[in-house]
């Protein structure tokens, strides 16, 4: 009988487990995610670009918002420059070919060599395009 408990109470936990662990698809976005943050503060203008839809808005914690050219002309002429870009914790919600992931994160860096630490939350909206995942949308939001 103990035994049974045993086995019945492991297998409960190994299915709970399993529903939290995010699955392939969802480990990739998260991973390209992770990455374009890399991006933006290594200055890799050709991977943001190949990741940016035409149509994206970029929507800042402050309002300012960015097109797709205003991203990668204020990346490269230094107006907004990320230092460090930690992310705290992530995940994603699939829906088709569409994937929000939603998380929290310290961003650090300047914006008209104006220095600024923030604690943010943000979500971004992917969409899956002739096979490749595209960022349509992001918004960013102050932690209190």
């Amino acid at each position: 009988m103990k035994k049974n408990n045993f086995l019945l109470i492991t297998f409960i936990l190994l299915s709970f487990s399993s529903f939290a662990q995010p699955g392939n698809l969802e480990r990739q976005i998260l991973d390209l995610s992770k990455r374009k943050f890399d991006w933006m503060v290594n200055k890799n203008t050709d991977s943001l670009k190949a990741i940016l839809d035409e149509q994206v808005k970029y929507i800042h914690s402050n309002g300012w918002t960015q097109s797709k050219q205003e991203v990668i002309d204020d990346c490269l002429s230094g107006k907004l420059v990320y230092q460090k870009i930690e992310v705290i914790e992530a995940a994603v919600r699939l829906y088709n070919a569409t994937a929000i992931v939603t998380g929290k994160g310290k961003f650090s860096g300047a914006v008209n060599q104006t220095p600024f630490v923030l604690d943010l939350t943000y979500t971004e909206v992917y969409i899956k395009k002739d096979n490749h995942w595209l960022l349509v949308s992001r918004h960013s939001n102050k932690m209190p």
